[in-house]
């Protein structure tokens, strides 16, 4: 006899068919039948650390409720079994129902309440039910905005955060080694005043440092969570103290100091902190771009660029020119920054979408805000490992465009005026010749003076100071 493909249960709506092994309940099925729309769910790549979230949320409800005398301690201890395995990954495939759902993430919610609910059933030897027991004392609406929080709060500290900590060291290293390299300065991508090639790493450095700082202040707003508002933010159906034990068991579990939300109206209404760490991600992004256009530029050629730098050749450059290597790992970073600047958009038309007492866009905010921690992470990674610590310097190219650049008569404004220093860079270009040279003929200054009025090195540190 063939086995039986189906069973059915049933929810306040009615029966639902649902596949005989899988651990969800009625709910979940009515979302995976609802939303057939992308395909993607919280078991995407990025996702992971929403699901944990969800398991560690249940758990922590779980021992706020047992240590409140909500619940019985049998049913407990299979909640918290339950939710663990959850949390570690090991039920991963029970969370099929897609991003593109209702906008609460009520789905998402139920789908791990039925999912620990049947698993705590098997191991307490009693019934857990999915709403009574596993969802007691929260309700989607504030369940799902701490998952947000908790999961890009963990994503931040152990991907992204130290990614950019990785990258910040790499180029602090590298503009050490770089120290002395005199090149030529560019503003609106023309020959400008020489620069040392440190300073220029090192301004990569500062802008890294300036959103590493609003990164961190970001993330520690996270840790203020939504958990307790239940349905409006009122906090009906939860213990007074509820809020208080769950921050304190969240705590606990994830070694961090969680607190309860300031304003639970707000947090539940709103996604202002998610905006404000996409907006930071979007800035992050922003500063990668231009480092990875830096890199292109600075790399370009090798005969017919610029070709101050060579970066470490990683693999063919075409399909048809032998021998051609191309940036191709500024190109990665410089797509991705692409993205991410996209998903924060995304994430801005989403936090807009708070109605009334309840924010209806909260799976789209948590898909698009951890895919860009998470391809940001990657990016720093390998902008650091393999274009930052691996690329050479090429000196020559270096000082021989530094000795043709006119524009180094600059440093003669304070003694032969603008308009004569204007005249000999405009000589020194059209004949191709060394600023050196026709500031010797059109001036009546000796060439000992006019070396150390015009040396580089020392027009980097601000030239010579009366």
């Amino acid at each position: 006899m063939a086995k039986k493909r189906y069973r059915t249960e049933k929810d306040s709506l009615g029966e639902v068919k649902i596949p005989f092994n899988a651990l969800w309940g009625p709910q979940t099925q009515r979302a995976i039948d609802n939303f057939p729309v992308s395909g993607i769910t919280f078991n995407f790549p990025f996702g992971r650390s929403f699901l944990k979230a969800m398991g560690v949320i249940k758990e922590a409800a779980a021992r706020a409720n047992k240590s409140l005398k909500l619940i019985d301690a049998k049913r407990a201890r299979g909640i918290i079994k339950a939710s663990k395995e959850v949390w570690s990954g090991k039920h991963d495939d029970q969370f099929p129902v897609d991003i593109f759902q209702t906008g609460s993430g009520t789905s998402t919610n139920m789908n791990a309440n039925e999912v620990i609910g049947k698993l705590a059933t098997k191991y307490c030897g009693v019934e857990v039910d999915p709403n009574d027991h596993v969802n007691m004392s929260q309700s989607s609406n504030d369940v799902i905005p701490t998952a947000i929080n908790i999961s890009c709060h963990c994503d931040l500290e152990l991907l992204l955060l130290p990614a950019l900590e990785g990258l910040i060291q790499a180029i602090d290293d590298k503009s050490k080694k770089l120290e002395g390299v005199t090149k030529t300065g560019r503003t609106h991508l023309m020959d400008a005043m020489p620069i040392d090639m440190s300073q220029e790493l090192n301004a990569w450095k500062s802008q890294l440092l300036s959103a590493q700082e609003s990164l961190l202040v970001v993330a520690d707003k996270l840790l203020f969570l939504p958990q307790g508002g239940t349905a409006v933010g009122t906090g009906i159906n939860a213990h007074p103290r509820f809020t208080k034990e769950f921050a304190k068991e969240i705590s606990k579990l994830g070694k961090v100091k969680a607190k309860p939300s300031n304003d639970f109206f707000r947090s539940l209404s709103a996604q202002d902190t998610s905006l404000q760490v996409s907006g930071e991600l979007r800035n992050l992004a922003t500063i990668l771009m231009k480092i990875s256009n830096d890199l292109r530029w600075m790399n370009s050629g090798p005969l017919t660029g610029l070709g101050e730098i060579e970066l470490k050749a990683l693999q063919p450059g075409s399909s048809i020119m032998p021998g051609k290597v191309n940036p191709v790992i500024p190109e990665s970073v410089a797509m991705v920054c692409a993205d991410v600047i996209g998903n924060d958009t995304t994430v801005a038309i989403a936090a807009q979408s708070g109605n009334f007492q309840l924010n209806v866009m909260l799976p789209l905010v948590a898909y698009n805000v951890l895919k860009s921690i998470n391809i940001l992470s990657g990016a720093l990674t390998i902008l650091a490992n393999k274009a930052i610590k691996t690329f050479k310097v090429n000196n020559k190219n270096i000082a021989d465009n530094l000795k043709r650049n006119p524009i180094l008569v600059t440093a003669l404004n304070p003694v032969i005026g603008y308009a004569k220093a204007a005249d000999i860079a405009k000589k020194a270009y059209r004949e191709g010749r060394p600023i050196l040279d026709v500031a010797l003929e059109e001036t009546n200054l000796s060439r000992k003076k006019l070396e150390k009025l015009l040396d580089p090195a020392n027009l980097t540190k601000g030239g010579i100071k009366k």
